[in-house]
This record gives structure tokens, C-alpha cells and sequence, in this order.
């Protein structure tokens, strides 16, 4: 893998783990329970989507 390849999966890796952050903070602040699951289920997919970049490597 060249070393440009491996910049991008490490933007992306980057870039996920915040997306995967911030919905970790939503689920804290959030009250309506359909919204927080919802929430949830995405943040299981961006945790998905970096086990996937990181498998990569």
C-alpha cells in the first residue's frame, strides 16, 4: 500500500472515530427515546466502518 493510500484510510479512520464521537455525545443529551436508538444504530455503523478502514491496514 503506498503512502498516500495509507493517508487516506487514516483520514477516514480520522474521520469516523469523530462522527462515532459525536453521536456518543447526542446519545448522552438526547431524551426522546426512538431518536436515541436511532442514534445509537448509527453510531454502531461508524464504529463498523472503522473496524473495516483498520482491517485494512
Amino acid at each position: 500500500m503506498s503512502p498516500k493510500e495509507l493517508s487516506y484510510i487514516e483520514d477516514a479512520l480520522g474521520h469516523e472515530t469523530f462522527l462515532k464521537t459525536q453521536c456518543q455525545e447526542a446519545i448522552q443529551n438526547l431524551q426522546d427515546t426512538e431518536l436515541k436508538s436511532c442514534v445509537e444504530k448509527i453510531s454502531q455503523q461508524h464504529k463498523q466502518i472503522f473496524d473495516n478502514f483498520y482491517n485494512l491496514v
